[in-house]
C-alpha cells in the first residue's frame, strides 16, 4: 500500500523573498514551486504551509535575526505567486522548525500522511529543522531540490547533504518525486 505524502511549503513568505531577510535565490524556485504546488493537489497530496509568524519583542529568533515575519504584518504573508489554494492548510509557527510547538504532527496524522515533501526556504535551517523533526516522528522524508534554496549555494548543498546523509532524504526534482509517489 502506498504511503499517504504531503506537501511541506516552509516560510515563502514576503520577508524572506523580498523582504527584511530578502533571499535572492529564493525568487529563483517561484517557478518551480509555482508548477509543482499545482501539480501536487491534481494528485490529491496536501498542501501545508509552515509560516513563521513571529510575536515582536518576544520570540527567541529575533534576537539573532532581528524582526521578519511577525505575526499579522505583510512579511508574514505568503508571496502572491504561491498563495495558499482552497483546501491547502497553514500552520503558525515561531521557530525554525514547521513542528515545534505547533500543531503540524496532529494534523499530518489527522490526515494520515507518512511521508512528507519538504519544500522553500531554507535547506540548512528552517527545512533542515522541519525535516529532523518529521524524521524524528517517524515521517519519511522527501525534499524537492528545486523547490527549496538557501541564501547561498554553499548554505543549500550543505542543507541538502545533511538532509539525505542524516535522515535518509530522497533528494530530487520535483517532478522525478512526483513519478513516485
Amino acid at each position: 500500500m502506498e504511503k499517504k505524502t504531503a506537501v511541506l511549503v516552509v516560510d515563502m513568505l514576503n520577508d524572506f523573498v523580498t523582504g527584511a531577510l530578502k533571499c535572492d535565490r529564493g525568487l529563483a524556485i517561484v517557478p518551480h514551486l509555482s508548477a509543482f504546488l499545482p501539480a501536487a493537489r491534481g494528485q490529491g497530496l496536501p498542501v501545508i504551509y509552515c509560516n513563521d509568524a513571529h510575536l515582536k519583542g518576544i520570540d527567541h529568533e529575533l534576537k539573532f535575526w532581528g524582526d521578519h515575519a511577525i505575526a499579522g504584518t505583510k512579511g508574514a504573508e505568503v508571496i502572491p505567486e504561491l498563495k495558499p489554494g482552497e483546501g491547502d492548510y497553514v500552520v503558525p509557527k515561531r521557530r525554525y522548525s514547521g513542528f515545534f510547538h505547533t500543531d503540524l504532527d496532529l494534523l499530518l496524522r489527522e490526515l494520515g500522511v507518512e511521508r512528507v515533501i519538504l519544500t522553500g526556504l531554507h535547506a540548512h535551517m528552517c527545512v533542515r529543522h522541519t525535516a529532523a523533526d518529521a524524521y524524528q516522528l517517524g515521517y519519511d522524508v522527501l525534499v524537492a531540490t528545486d523547490c527549496t534554496d538557501s541564501f547561498t549555494k554553499e548554505d543549500y548543498d550543505y542543507g541538502i547533504k545533511y538532509l539525505h546523509d542524516t535522515y535518509g532524504a530522497t533528494c530530487l526534482p520535483w517532478e522525478e518525486l512526483l513519478k513516485n509517489i
